[in-house]
């Protein structure tokens, strides 16, 4: 059987397809395993020449079996020469609170308002002890609401008490005062003696005078 001749496309199509084939090996094939004192020594010195940037060229450059991601985080979590590491300030640590309310976690622009703190440091200082502080902070705020809810309720009653108590007492005192009155009574002046009568005499006389003027 005879093999038809092989195209300019069709070679060029195979040529592609090993490239391909070569570039998944080598993805493969990358080191994703800690980090050796030698990779840090030899990706330091391309760094200190070339700058650092494009990463996949100074992972060739320092002929590492690393990824330029790879390079990138070990450089700036690990090898940078400002970096700080622990310890973190009371001022560094209330300025990480205020910068995650406004920003979430979106650690690497909180890290760069850190000097010479790493993304990775702070997201893990965040998760390890910030972020259960601000929980139990927050349960102690709830419970000293509750608390102070409880004892307002508690004064409320106490008054509520006292104010009913003291009208109860107003209104027993209101009846014990009561004075029984009676009207024919008060107007019995047969027991009266006639000087103790003038008064009236006057009194009606002067009313019987102020009716004729109306």
């Amino acid at each position: 059987m005879v093999m038809a001749p092989m195209t300019d496309k069709s070679i060029k199509r195979e040529v592609n397809q090993m490239k391909a084939k070569n570039n998944v090996s080598i993805k493969k094939e990358a080191n994703k395993g800690a980090w050796t004192a030698e990779e840090d020594r030899r990706l330091a010195e391309v760094i200190a020449s070339h700058g650092p940037k494009r990463w996949k060229t100074i992972a060739a450059k320092a002929g590492l079996n690393r990824c330029g991601k790879s390079c990138r985080l070990r450089w700036l979590n690990y090898l940078r020469p400002n970096i700080k590491r622990g310890n973190i300030s009371d001022q560094e640590e209330d300025l990480i609170l205020r910068l995650h309310k406004l920003l979430g976690n979106r650690w690497s622009l909180i890290a760069g308002r850190l000097p010479g703190r790493t993304d990775n440091e702070i997201k893990n200082y965040w998760n390890s002890h910030l972020s259960k502080k601000i929980k139990q902070e927050k349960q102690r705020g709830a419970a000293t609401r509750e608390d102070c809810n409880a004892r307002k309720n508690r004064a409320e009653e106490k008054v509520n008490v006292a104010m009913r108590g003291d009208e109860e007492n107003s209104y027993k005192g209101l009846e014990d005062s009561e004075i029984n009155f009676d009207v024919d009574e008060f107007f019995d002046f047969s027991n009266e003696s006639p000087l103790n009568l003038e008064w009236i005499s006057k009194f009606l006389e002067l009313d019987k005078g102020f009716s004729d003027v109306l």
